[in-house]
């Protein structure tokens, strides 16, 4: 969330609580605060669908290095070291061990390592013979399938993060809307309320670098932008 959003939609929560505190005053009665409730609600839903889906996507990309360090010079080395040995005796066997380059691609490296892994248990026996670790293919089975999951891990938080995104953006301007239409009608109800309208005007401040030409503060300076 970004910080412009996020300041109005405190703001709004401001503008909520304000209007819950004076009900008694007749300020939040029939004034569509459940409607702006009901929107806060939501917003703080997607808030956090959003923060959830960059932390998935951020995790999966760290745990995603750990694997492909240990995958690609030290599993996969491996393997082209057994293959090296292969190839002096059988020369066909050097393209069935084409190792990925250093900076393949995520997925450039998965489909490699998975062609890798398929040709070296059709000829396990031939390679154990030659030296070769029996556990070194599960090893390399076990890592192709944790980093397919954390590409995987990635998309899904992306696609979370984007889709709540989306979605606040459009939530964001239906609360602005909402927050214009109650303070046309706080301003005309309790308009004669001095004490009332400044503090209204308090809880409908968004905090940050957003002035207004006009709605001067008493004293002339520039109050910030009201959503």
């Amino acid at each position: 969330m970004n910080a412009v959003m996020r300041r109005r939609l405190e703001m709004a929560a401001r503008v909520r609580d304000f209007l819950r505190t004076h009900q008694t005053d007749g300020v939040g009665q029939g004034l569509g605060l459940a409607k702006l409730e009901e929107l806060l609600t939501r917003a703080e839903v997607l808030a956090t669908q959003q923060r959830v889906g960059v932390v998935l996507a951020r995790s999966a990309t760290r745990q995603r290095r750990e694997i492909r360090r240990a995958l690609q010079p030290k599993i996969l080395g491996y393997l082209r070291v057994v293959g090296a040995v292969a190839t002096s005796q059988n020369p066909e066997v050097a393209e069935q061990f084409r190792m990925p380059p250093s900076n393949a691609t995520q997925q450039a490296l998965l489909t490699a390592g998975r062609a890798i892994l398929e040709k070296a248990t059709a000829q396990k026996d031939a390679l154990v013979s030659l030296g070769m670790s029996v556990q070194v293919l599960d090893e390399l089975a076990k890592a192709l399938g944790e980093f397919e999951q954390t590409l995987e891990a990635t998309r899904a938080g992306r696609r979370g993060h984007v889709g709540a995104s989306a979605e606040l953006e459009a939530l964001d301007r239906e609360i602005a809307g909402q927050v214009k239409l109650l303070d046309r009608l706080v301003r005309y109800r309790f308009g004669d309320n001095a004490e009332l309208m400044g503090a209204w005007a308090s809880a409908r401040n968004v905090v940050g670098p957003f002035k207004t030409k006009n709605d001067p503060e008493a004293g002339g300076s520039q109050t910030p932008k009201a959503a």
